[in-house]
């Protein structure tokens, strides 16, 4: 236990029980892996909505869509999700006109529409992969810091029964110490916690407008088989 004269952040972290330590370490590591799926999950939102808009743009500027659909079977991985949500259903459509689904059979409508909604549901796993870290991280660090803070305090104060008489500069270093697991435990859990909340409501935001665009293209498709 450090002394009271000696009541640095780095001391305390070196002096703590090796539980504590064990605690702090594994926070720290949370941490890491958060920040390092906040960053992540950033730049692959803020891609998924440029490539959106941008597909948007250019499906609805009134060019023929066969050929967009060209040109995005050609280059698909560097497409966004829409554009590969539009071009899984654009390619089942045509291959159901092709096998012989006129204007009497919705056959094809009814293939476009499965091929879109599988596309869908993969590109949205796509796009939610790791929040469930964040949520687990920002649920369970507040947890975690408690524990090491509780295991702390119990240290300290089993370290004071040896002492003839318990004073508060004998009890500070001991309590300092078990807090700082507190404090690493809220600094792991607040980001992933915001970062989720933000992520959550712009990926649902996404997700309402690949719903709508599946609705949208359906209506086209379905105009065509008639």
């Amino acid at each position: 236990m450090p002394t009271p004269s000696d009541m640095s952040m780095l001391s305390l972290v070196l002096n703590a029980s090796i539980p504590v330590q064990f605690i702090m370490l594994l926070l720290i590591v949370i941490s890491i892996a958060s920040w390092t799926f906040i960053f992540a999950k950033r730049s692959t939102i803020k891609k998924a909505l440029i490539q959106t808009r941008r597909f948007e743009d250019d499906f609805w500027s009134g060019g023929d869509l066969a050929l967009l659909h060209q040109s995005i079977s050609t280059r698909r991985a560097e497409q966004g999700a829409l554009a590969r949500i539009f071009d899984s259903g654009m390619t089942e459509f045509l291959k159901g006109r092709r096998a012989g689904a006129g204007a009497e059979n919705t056959a094809s409508l009814d293939g476009a529409r499965r091929a879109m909604r599988a596309a869908f549901q993969r590109e949205m796993d796509e796009l939610e992969s790791h929040l469930n870290f964040l949520a687990s991280a920002g649920s369970v660090s507040p947890y975690i810091g408690l524990l090491g803070t509780v295991w702390g305090i119990m240290h300290a104060f089993v370290g004071l029964a040896n002492v003839q008489q318990a004073t508060l500069a004998s009890v500070a270093p001991g309590i300092a110490e078990a807090l700082i697991a507190t404090a690493i435990g809220l600094f792991a859990a607040i980001p992933a916690v915001v970062a989720y909340n933000r992520y959550t409501h712009d990926i649902d935001r996404l997700s309402i407008r690949f719903e709508t665009f599946v609705d949208e293209f359906l209506n086209i498709l379905q105009r065509q088989v008639r």
